[in-house]
Protein backbone atom coordinates (compact mmCIF):
# COMPACT_ATOMS: atom_id res chain seq x y z
CA UNK A 1 0.00 0.00 0.00
CA UNK A 2 1.75 3.09 -1.30
CA UNK A 3 -1.06 6.06 -1.59
CA UNK A 4 -4.14 7.31 0.15
CA UNK A 5 -6.22 10.68 0.17
CA UNK A 6 -7.14 12.40 3.60
CA UNK A 7 -10.40 14.21 3.15
CA UNK A 8 -9.43 17.61 5.41
CA UNK A 9 -12.03 20.57 3.45
CA UNK A 10 -14.52 20.34 6.41
CA UNK A 11 -15.68 23.44 7.82
CA UNK A 12 -15.80 22.39 11.18
CA UNK A 13 -18.34 24.04 12.30
CA UNK A 14 -19.39 22.23 15.16
CA UNK A 15 -16.27 22.90 16.63
CA UNK A 16 -16.42 26.66 16.62
CA UNK A 17 -14.80 28.68 17.78
CA UNK A 18 -11.48 26.44 17.59
CA UNK A 19 -12.21 26.36 13.81
CA UNK A 20 -12.91 29.89 13.05
CA UNK A 21 -8.97 30.65 12.42
CA UNK A 22 -7.87 27.47 12.21
CA UNK A 23 -9.06 24.26 10.35
CA UNK A 24 -9.86 21.18 12.37
CA UNK A 25 -7.56 18.71 11.13
CA UNK A 26 -5.02 22.05 12.31
CA UNK A 27 -6.58 21.97 16.12
CA UNK A 28 -4.20 20.74 18.67
CA UNK A 29 -4.66 17.23 19.76
CA UNK A 30 -2.30 16.12 22.51
CA UNK A 31 0.27 18.74 21.24
CA UNK A 32 0.55 18.76 17.82
CA UNK A 33 -2.46 19.07 15.20
CA UNK A 34 -4.79 16.55 14.67
CA UNK A 35 -3.99 15.63 11.36
CA UNK A 36 -0.10 14.93 12.40
CA UNK A 37 -2.18 11.94 14.51
CA UNK A 38 -3.38 10.19 11.27
CA UNK A 39 0.04 11.41 9.08
CA UNK A 40 1.93 9.64 11.09
CA UNK A 41 -0.42 6.29 11.84
CA UNK A 42 -0.85 6.21 7.90
CA UNK A 43 3.27 5.93 7.38
CA UNK A 44 3.55 3.73 10.09
CA UNK A 45 1.34 1.41 7.75
CA UNK A 46 3.48 1.71 5.04
CA UNK A 47 1.74 4.58 3.26
CA UNK A 48 3.83 6.45 1.16
CA UNK A 49 2.33 8.92 -0.91
CA UNK A 50 -0.59 11.11 0.47
CA UNK A 51 -2.55 13.53 -1.73
CA UNK A 52 -4.67 16.08 0.87
CA UNK A 53 -8.02 17.06 -0.30
CA UNK A 54 -8.27 20.94 1.11
CA UNK A 55 -10.81 23.36 1.08
CA UNK A 56 -11.47 25.44 4.35
CA UNK A 57 -8.52 27.83 5.26
CA UNK A 58 -6.50 25.44 2.71
CA UNK A 59 -3.60 27.65 2.84
CA UNK A 60 -2.95 26.57 6.59
CA UNK A 61 -1.50 22.70 5.66
CA UNK A 62 1.37 23.14 3.32
CA UNK A 63 2.91 25.80 5.36
CA UNK A 64 3.43 23.21 8.43
CA UNK A 65 3.72 20.07 6.79
CA UNK A 66 5.60 21.34 3.56
CA UNK A 67 6.30 18.02 1.14
CA UNK A 68 5.76 15.69 4.23
CA UNK A 69 9.58 14.47 4.47
CA UNK A 70 9.72 15.38 8.42
CA UNK A 71 7.38 12.35 8.57
CA UNK A 72 8.81 10.06 6.01
CA UNK A 73 5.89 11.21 3.43
CA UNK A 74 5.01 12.47 0.27
CA UNK A 75 2.71 14.86 0.19
CA UNK A 76 0.55 16.67 -2.31
CA UNK A 77 -2.19 19.63 -1.59
CA UNK A 78 -5.54 19.75 -4.06
CA UNK A 79 -7.57 22.46 -3.20
CA UNK A 80 -11.50 22.66 -4.01
CA UNK A 81 -12.88 25.86 -5.46
CA UNK A 82 -16.00 25.15 -3.77
CA UNK A 83 -17.16 22.41 -1.30
CA UNK A 84 -17.79 19.15 -3.22
CA UNK A 85 -18.54 16.68 -0.55
CA UNK A 86 -16.64 13.54 0.19
CA UNK A 87 -17.00 11.44 -3.04
CA UNK A 88 -16.73 14.91 -5.21
CA UNK A 89 -13.73 15.83 -3.35
CA UNK A 90 -11.83 12.40 -3.60
CA UNK A 91 -12.34 12.87 -7.63
CA UNK A 92 -11.51 16.01 -7.47
CA UNK A 93 -7.76 14.60 -6.36
CA UNK A 94 -7.73 12.00 -8.75
CA UNK A 95 -5.34 12.95 -11.18
CA UNK A 96 -2.65 13.34 -8.24
CA UNK A 97 -2.94 9.38 -7.90
CA UNK A 98 -0.53 7.09 -9.37
CA UNK A 99 -2.02 4.15 -8.98
CA UNK A 100 -3.21 1.57 -12.00
CA UNK A 101 -7.27 1.05 -12.52
CA UNK A 102 -7.07 -2.02 -10.20
CA UNK A 103 -4.79 -0.52 -7.24
CA UNK A 104 -6.26 -0.13 -4.01
CA UNK A 105 -6.19 3.80 -2.43
CA UNK A 106 -7.09 4.71 0.97
CA UNK A 107 -9.24 7.16 1.89
CA UNK A 108 -9.22 8.97 5.22
CA UNK A 109 -11.85 11.39 6.62
CA UNK A 110 -9.74 14.23 8.65
CA UNK A 111 -11.52 14.05 11.71
CA UNK A 112 -11.69 10.07 12.80
CA UNK A 113 -9.02 9.19 15.92
CA UNK A 114 -9.13 5.45 15.62
CA UNK A 115 -6.98 2.57 16.46
CA UNK A 116 -7.70 0.60 13.20
CA UNK A 117 -5.26 -1.54 11.49
CA UNK A 118 -4.99 -0.19 8.61
CA UNK A 119 -2.98 -2.97 7.14
CA UNK A 120 -5.71 -4.84 7.52
CA UNK A 121 -8.21 -3.07 5.94
CA UNK A 122 -5.97 -3.00 2.95
CA UNK A 123 -5.54 -7.07 3.50
CA UNK A 124 -9.10 -7.68 3.57
CA UNK A 125 -10.17 -5.46 0.69
CA UNK A 126 -7.60 -7.09 -1.63
CA UNK A 127 -8.70 -11.20 -0.42
CA UNK A 128 -12.38 -9.99 -1.48
CA UNK A 129 -11.89 -8.41 -4.24
CA UNK A 130 -14.02 -5.91 -3.53
CA UNK A 131 -14.83 -2.70 -5.30
CA UNK A 132 -14.75 -0.58 -2.10
CA UNK A 133 -14.08 -1.79 1.49
CA UNK A 134 -15.51 -0.03 4.59
CA UNK A 135 -14.17 -0.10 7.82
CA UNK A 136 -16.96 -0.86 10.48
CA UNK A 137 -17.36 -0.14 14.12
CA UNK A 138 -19.66 -0.56 16.33
CA UNK A 139 -21.56 1.90 18.58
CA UNK A 140 -24.12 0.95 21.59
CA UNK A 141 -26.20 3.72 20.69
CA UNK A 142 -26.25 3.49 16.45
CA UNK A 143 -29.23 6.27 16.85
CA UNK A 144 -26.73 9.08 15.49
CA UNK A 145 -25.27 7.47 12.80
CA UNK A 146 -26.29 5.65 9.24
CA UNK A 147 -26.24 1.90 9.83
CA UNK A 148 -24.46 -0.59 7.49
CA UNK A 149 -25.27 -4.20 7.97
CA UNK A 150 -23.20 -7.14 6.40
CA UNK A 151 -23.84 -10.72 5.36
CA UNK A 152 -21.57 -13.55 6.70
CA UNK A 153 -18.76 -13.13 4.88
CA UNK A 154 -18.85 -9.76 5.43
CA UNK A 155 -20.46 -8.15 2.12
CA UNK A 156 -22.74 -4.58 3.22
CA UNK A 157 -26.00 -5.47 2.19
CA UNK A 158 -27.67 -2.37 2.45
CA UNK A 159 -26.78 1.29 3.70
CA UNK A 160 -29.20 2.65 6.15
CA UNK A 161 -29.77 6.11 6.83
CA UNK A 162 -30.10 6.98 10.68
CA UNK A 163 -32.79 4.49 12.48
CA UNK A 164 -35.75 6.67 14.05
CA UNK A 165 -37.24 3.50 16.17
CA UNK A 166 -36.03 0.60 17.60
CA UNK A 167 -37.31 -1.71 14.75
CA UNK A 168 -35.19 0.12 11.98
CA UNK A 169 -31.77 -0.81 14.50
CA UNK A 170 -30.93 -3.75 12.54
CA UNK A 171 -26.97 -3.95 13.49
CA UNK A 172 -25.00 -1.91 15.51
CA UNK A 173 -22.56 -0.95 12.77
CA UNK A 174 -22.00 1.93 11.60
CA UNK A 175 -19.82 3.16 8.68
CA UNK A 176 -16.09 4.50 10.77
CA UNK A 177 -14.92 6.57 7.70
CA UNK A 178 -11.83 4.94 6.75
CA UNK A 179 -12.44 3.18 3.33
CA UNK A 180 -10.15 1.61 0.49
CA UNK A 181 -11.34 2.38 -3.00
CA UNK A 182 -10.21 0.13 -5.75
CA UNK A 183 -8.61 2.76 -8.40
CA UNK A 184 -11.02 2.54 -11.24
CA UNK A 185 -14.07 3.08 -8.97
CA UNK A 186 -12.53 6.79 -7.83
CA UNK A 187 -12.15 7.47 -11.59
CA UNK A 188 -15.94 7.05 -12.23
CA UNK A 189 -17.28 9.37 -9.59
CA UNK A 190 -19.10 12.25 -11.26
CA UNK A 191 -16.57 14.85 -11.63
CA UNK A 192 -16.79 18.73 -11.08
CA UNK A 193 -20.05 18.44 -8.74
CA UNK A 194 -21.22 17.66 -5.50
CA UNK A 195 -21.04 14.41 -4.64
CA UNK A 196 -21.07 12.38 -1.20
CA UNK A 197 -19.44 8.54 -0.68
CA UNK A 198 -22.57 7.96 1.84
CA UNK A 199 -25.70 9.08 0.13
CA UNK A 200 -24.94 8.50 -3.54
CA UNK A 201 -21.81 6.67 -4.37
CA UNK A 202 -21.92 3.55 -1.63
CA UNK A 203 -25.62 3.26 -2.33
CA UNK A 204 -25.55 3.55 -6.03
CA UNK A 205 -22.87 1.09 -6.53
CA UNK A 206 -24.83 -1.35 -4.24
CA UNK A 207 -27.77 -1.15 -6.12
CA UNK A 208 -25.66 -1.73 -9.40
CA UNK A 209 -24.21 -5.03 -7.91
CA UNK A 210 -20.55 -3.91 -6.83
CA UNK A 211 -18.71 -5.79 -4.49
CA UNK A 212 -18.60 -3.64 -1.15
CA UNK A 213 -16.64 -5.49 1.94
CA UNK A 214 -17.14 -4.35 5.32
CA UNK A 215 -14.46 -5.02 8.01
CA UNK A 216 -15.47 -4.66 11.77
CA UNK A 217 -12.65 -3.11 13.33
CA UNK A 218 -13.37 -2.83 17.37
CA UNK A 219 -10.20 -0.90 18.34
CA UNK A 220 -10.58 2.82 19.49
CA UNK A 221 -12.65 5.11 17.28
CA UNK A 222 -13.64 8.63 18.02
CA UNK A 223 -14.89 11.47 16.11
CA UNK A 224 -13.80 14.47 17.10
CA UNK A 225 -16.38 16.54 15.75
CA UNK A 226 -17.79 18.53 18.84
CA UNK A 227 -15.64 20.01 21.51
CA UNK A 228 -16.56 17.56 23.59
CA UNK A 229 -15.22 14.47 21.46
CA UNK A 230 -12.08 16.84 20.81
CA UNK A 231 -11.10 17.20 24.30
CA UNK A 232 -11.35 13.77 24.90
CA UNK A 233 -9.61 12.31 22.12
CA UNK A 234 -6.93 14.92 23.01
CA UNK A 235 -6.83 13.34 26.82
CA UNK A 236 -6.76 9.64 24.85
CA UNK A 237 -3.76 10.65 23.43
CA UNK A 238 -2.22 11.85 26.09
CA UNK A 239 -2.89 8.95 28.11
CA UNK A 240 -2.11 6.31 25.39
CA UNK A 241 -5.32 4.75 25.02
CA UNK A 242 -5.60 6.03 21.68
CA UNK A 243 -2.71 4.75 19.70
CA UNK A 244 -0.55 7.28 18.13
CA UNK A 245 3.03 7.81 16.92
CA UNK A 246 2.95 11.23 16.55
CA UNK A 247 2.29 12.12 20.62
CA UNK A 248 5.37 14.46 21.51
CA UNK A 249 6.49 12.66 24.42
CA UNK A 250 5.94 9.89 27.24
CA UNK A 251 1.72 9.18 27.95
CA UNK A 252 0.62 9.57 31.53
CA UNK A 253 -1.49 12.17 33.29
CA UNK A 254 -0.84 14.95 31.25
CA UNK A 255 2.33 16.58 28.78
CA UNK A 256 3.82 19.23 28.96
CA UNK A 257 5.30 21.05 25.24
CA UNK A 258 8.89 22.45 25.34
CA UNK A 259 8.84 26.30 26.73
CA UNK A 260 5.31 25.86 28.32
CA UNK A 261 5.79 26.93 31.84
CA UNK A 262 3.74 25.06 35.09
CA UNK A 263 3.88 26.23 38.77
CA UNK A 264 5.37 23.39 40.94
CA UNK A 265 1.75 23.33 43.06
CA UNK A 266 -0.78 23.35 40.00
CA UNK A 267 -1.96 20.05 39.36
CA UNK A 268 -2.51 18.40 36.03
CA UNK A 269 -4.50 14.96 36.02
CA UNK A 270 -6.26 12.78 32.93
CA UNK A 271 -5.01 13.73 30.06
CA UNK A 272 -4.21 17.63 30.25
CA UNK A 273 -1.50 18.76 27.72
CA UNK A 274 -0.12 22.13 27.80
CA UNK A 275 1.07 23.54 24.66
CA UNK A 276 3.98 25.27 24.09
CA UNK A 277 4.66 28.78 25.82
CA UNK A 278 1.26 28.22 27.80
CA UNK A 279 1.72 29.48 31.28
CA UNK A 280 0.06 27.58 34.15
CA UNK A 281 0.09 29.46 37.50
CA UNK A 282 0.32 28.80 41.17
CA UNK A 283 -2.87 26.29 42.48
CA UNK A 284 -4.77 26.08 39.14
CA UNK A 285 -5.97 22.47 38.99
CA UNK A 286 -6.92 21.09 35.71
CA UNK A 287 -8.21 17.86 34.78
CA UNK A 288 -8.58 16.17 31.28
CA UNK A 289 -8.21 19.95 29.54
CA UNK A 290 -5.87 21.00 26.63
CA UNK A 291 -4.42 24.62 27.04
CA UNK A 292 -3.61 25.45 23.07
CA UNK A 293 -0.18 27.48 22.24
CA UNK A 294 0.46 30.48 24.56
CA UNK A 295 -2.53 30.56 26.80
CA UNK A 296 -2.42 31.79 30.66
CA UNK A 297 -4.11 30.04 32.74
CA UNK A 298 -3.82 32.05 36.29
CA UNK A 299 -3.71 30.92 39.90
CA UNK A 300 -6.03 29.19 41.71
CA UNK A 301 -8.19 28.52 38.50
CA UNK A 302 -10.26 24.83 38.43
CA UNK A 303 -10.43 23.27 35.21
CA UNK A 304 -12.27 20.02 33.80
CA UNK A 305 -12.81 18.67 30.29
CA UNK A 306 -12.13 22.25 28.77
CA UNK A 307 -10.44 23.33 25.80
CA UNK A 308 -8.85 27.02 25.90
CA UNK A 309 -7.35 28.11 22.76
CA UNK A 310 -4.12 29.76 21.75
CA UNK A 311 -3.31 33.01 23.21
CA UNK A 312 -6.34 33.14 25.52
CA UNK A 313 -6.19 34.04 29.47
CA UNK A 314 -8.39 32.42 32.19
CA UNK A 315 -8.58 34.78 35.30
CA UNK A 316 -7.71 33.71 38.68
CA UNK A 317 -9.96 31.29 40.52
CA UNK A 318 -12.49 30.92 37.19
CA UNK A 319 -13.55 27.60 37.03
CA UNK A 320 -14.36 26.36 34.17
CA UNK A 321 -16.26 22.99 33.15
CA UNK A 322 -16.76 21.41 29.55
CA UNK A 323 -16.16 24.58 28.38
CA UNK A 324 -14.37 25.87 25.07
CA UNK A 325 -12.59 29.05 25.11
CA UNK A 326 -11.84 31.19 22.07
CA UNK A 327 -8.31 32.12 20.85
CA UNK A 328 -7.27 35.27 22.28
CA UNK A 329 -10.39 35.52 24.29
CA UNK A 330 -10.12 37.09 27.98
CA UNK A 331 -11.88 35.25 30.97
CA UNK A 332 -11.86 37.82 33.83
CA UNK A 333 -10.91 36.26 37.57
CA UNK A 334 -13.89 34.45 39.59
CA UNK A 335 -15.97 33.56 36.88
CA UNK A 336 -17.84 30.41 36.79
CA UNK A 337 -18.56 28.36 33.04
CA UNK A 338 -20.08 25.44 32.71
CA UNK A 339 -22.14 22.90 30.35
CA UNK A 340 -21.29 23.33 26.92
CA UNK A 341 -20.31 27.08 27.45
CA UNK A 342 -18.25 28.91 24.36
CA UNK A 343 -16.74 32.03 24.30
CA UNK A 344 -15.67 33.67 20.99
CA UNK A 345 -12.70 34.51 19.54
CA UNK A 346 -10.66 37.97 21.32
CA UNK A 347 -14.11 38.28 23.44
CA UNK A 348 -13.34 39.76 26.81
CA UNK A 349 -15.29 38.65 30.14
CA UNK A 350 -15.09 41.49 32.61
CA UNK A 351 -13.84 39.61 36.50
CA UNK A 352 -16.78 38.50 38.76
CA UNK A 353 -19.10 38.76 35.86
CA UNK A 354 -20.84 35.45 35.49
CA UNK A 355 -21.35 32.25 36.84
CA UNK A 356 -23.34 30.43 33.81
CA UNK A 357 -24.56 27.65 32.17
CA UNK A 358 -26.26 27.19 29.00
CA UNK A 359 -29.83 25.88 31.33
CA UNK A 360 -29.68 29.14 33.47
Amino acid sequence: MTEAILLVGGKGTRLRPLTVRTPKPMVPAAGVPFLTHQLARAREAGVEHIVLATSYLAEVFEPYFGDGSALGLELEYVTEREPLGTGGAIRNVASRLRSGPGDPVLVFNGDILTGLDIRALVGTHTRSGADISLHLTRVEDPRAYGLVPTDANGRVTAFLEKPQTPEEIVTDQINAGAYVFRRSVIDAIPEGRPVSVERETFPDLLAAGAHLQGMVDSTYWLDLGTPHAFVRGSADLVLGRAPSPAVPGRCGEHLILPTASVAPDAKLSAGTVIGPGAVVGPGARLTATAVLPDAVIEPGALITHSLIGSKARVGARTILANAVIGDGATIGADNELRDGIRIWCDRVLPPATIRFSPDE
